[in-house]
């Protein structure tokens, strides 16, 4: 069993990789709050439900939450296109439906991150067979270098180098999603 920290505290080591800070816990915290305030006054006076994409959302979806101050609703798809990989396999698996009716609702799509688009042209796809009112995505991280999919990420958070992260949700084979910070992989 790999220790999360080393004596370096800003360093993590998994197996012979190692992880370096890229965001900060604080960096976060501070753009996830303008993200929720924006979400908010764009959608006054609407009932928007929020649709994480799990299980690398639940993190960024749960803290921005916490920062929407008007009504709202939340529901969650489960997809699988990674595995216990770093890189995708280029498919993407459903592994869990909606229990929510979305049909002629306002829908925000919340990714943790968002690489080659694959997920969200699915998800995008997906959704629009339920005719939603409105459909915007929300993604705490994307990596425009990396995007083959033509896709509109409305609200972004960071921009990040197209390195494999970790922390804040983002998992190396289902680890590593309890880490507060996002640590970027040394090369």
């Amino acid at each position: 069993m790999s220790e999360l920290k080393s004596k370096n505290e800003d360093v993590i080591h998994v197996g012979n990789e190692k992880f370096v800070p890229l965001l900060t816990e604080e960096q976060i915290q501070a753009r996830v709050k303008e993200l929720g305030e924006q979400i908010s006054k764009d959608y006054k006076g609407k009932l928007p439900i929020f649709i994480g994409i799990l299980n690398g959302s639940f993190i960024f979806l749960s803290d921005l939450i916490k920062n929407i101050t008007i009504n709202c609703e939340i529901d969650f798809f489960k997809l699988s296109s990674y595995g216990e990989q770093k890189i995708s396999s280029g498919k993407v698996k459903l592994l869990k439906e909606l229990n929510a009716d979305i049909n002629d609702r306002h829908i925000i799509i919340v990714e943790d991150i968002v690489d080659s688009g694959l997920s969200i042209d699915y998800i995008e796809k997906l959704i629009k067979s339920y005719n939603p009112a409105s459909m915007k995505v929300v993604s705490l991280l994307t990596k425009p270098n990396s995007i083959k999919y033509n896709v509109k990420i409305d609200y972004i958070g960071f921009e990040i180098p197209d390195k494999f992260v970790i922390g804040y949700g983002l998992d190396y084979a289902q680890k590593y999603r309890n880490l507060s910070s996002i640590y970027a992989l040394s090369e």
